[in-house]
């Protein structure tokens, strides 16, 4: 059986925290879409690790880590990633799916050069080449990690991506590396990852029949699905529960567990809609306390106040069984804290999220603040305020909150009950 975490908001929610929390408990963790636009920040003894490809039951040595078919890898991103670590150290801990496809420096500077392109109407994406992978996956004619077995046959595909890139370029007056650069940086990276490379799918399904425990791990969030998020200011692949099983060879009914991890505001990277999103001083204050900069990228994160029709929207989408509700602390010494539980679209109040979300307006209910949960380990040492927050939050959007983060360090967190 398998249990699944997966982001509620607009990613950055914390999932990395919860799973290398969970993590202790299993036997196999599952990466299972996006790539290394993701970043999840674990702090352990406080110490910082950024985890942007691996899975977060790498800190466990007794865990076994897959990148599943359903991610899009970047050789070089991965292999400076494992560096960390130490290559010799994850032989047999790490296993990357020959189904997963491959992100080329063609990808990346494609990627770059479409949103300059765009200008004013430029997505806002990382820049990491995510979207193009994926689109020459669709296009079938994207490259698998199994083919970086044979060069030759390489070279001519590679070719192929390279011809588009070559035009772009020469009109908008960029200067690109040469062919032979791109397939000589393959090869060397190759040679290190090749030992990693098998049928995750056939790995997954041995495990099962074995009675290991697998946690399947998400990257982005919910309201940044291609299919179900706010299109087009969305990543490129399925970021609901869905996508776990398609990422990984799954099946449905093998889940059991669905966790959703939300922060207890909201925060967003780049451009598209954000209806509860704050300005001025509050704003700041949230950005400041919470570290809210991209791990990845760096770039600030726009924040705002919780929001109950979005993330109740994402729990109806997922099916989640259970929410874990991050960053508690970050709210910490404020006067009064917002929840937005309606809109206001074309002149009525509604609990849903309609096809123009751009034009919805927020509809609050204002809370008390409190002075400190930070390093809280039980409800009973929040303050009266913070856990009437959370039982209000429970009842607006109807699934239990069963974890609670209050500081980024792994320790301090609340578990109401086993998951």
């Amino acid at each position: 059986m398998a249990d699944l975490v997966v982001g509620l908001q607009w990613g950055d929610e914390g999932k990395g925290k919860i799973v290398d929390l969970l993590a202790k408990d299993y036997d196999v963790v599952v990466r299972y879409q996006g790539g290394h636009n993701a970043g999840h920040t674990i702090v352990v003894e406080g110490k910082k690790i950024a985890l942007h490809l691996l899975p977060s039951g790498v800190l466990y040595p007794h865990c076994q880590n897959v990148i599943g078919n359903g991610v899009v890898v970047e050789p070089h991103s991965l292999v400076t990633e494992m560096k960390q670590f130490g290559i010799e150290c994850l032989q047999n801990r790490l296993f990357i799916s020959d189904r997963a496809h491959v992100i080329l420096p063609i990808h990346a500077k494609l990627d770059l050069l479409r949103e300059k392109l765009k200008g004013k109407e430029a997505i806002g994406t990382t820049g990491k080449g995510i979207g193009p992978s994926y689109a020459d996956k669709v296009s079938r004619v994207g490259i698998r990690m199994g083919e970086l077995r044979d060069m030759e046959t390489l070279k001519q595909k590679v070719q192929f991506a390279y011809r588009e890139l070559q035009i772009l370029a020469q009109a908008m007056g960029e200067t690109i590396e040469s062919l032979d650069e791109i397939v000589c940086s393959l090869r060397e990276v190759s040679e290190i990852l090749m030992p990693f490379v098998c049928d995750s799918v056939h790995f997954l399904w041995n495990a099962k029949e074995q009675g290991k425990k697998i946690l399947l791990e998400g990257a982005q969030g919910s309201m940044l699905d291609l299919d179900h998020g706010t299109y087009p200011f969305v990543t490129s692949s399925t970021t609901i529960s869905a996508g776990a099983c398609s990422g990984s060879g799954i099946n449905i009914r093998e889940v059991q567990e669905v966790i959703g991890i939300a922060k207890a505001y909201c925060t967003r990277v780049g451009n598209g809609p954000f209806p509860s999103e704050e300005f001025g001083n509050i704003a700041q204050e949230i950005q400041t306390k919470g570290g809210e900069f991209g791990t990845t990228t760096g770039r600030a994160r726009r924040c705002g106040w919780f929001d109950a029709v979005a993330l109740k929207y994402a729990c109806n989408l997922n099916g989640c069984t259970q929410i874990a509700l991050m960053k508690l602390d970050v709210l910490d010494g404020l006067e009064e804290i917002k929840v937005c539980t309606q809109y206001e679209y074309r002149g009525e109040k509604i609990d849903y999220i309609p096809y123009d979300y751009s034009e919805v307006k927020p509809i609050y209910q204002t809370f008390k603040g409190w002075d400190k949960t930070c390093g809280a380990r039980s409800r009973s040492d929040l303050p009266k305020e913070a856990q009437e927050y959370i039982v209000a939050l429970e009842k607006l959007v109807g699934v239990r909150i069963s974890i609670v983060s209050t500081s980024p360090d792994r320790e301090d967190t609340i578990i109401e009950d086993k998951v």
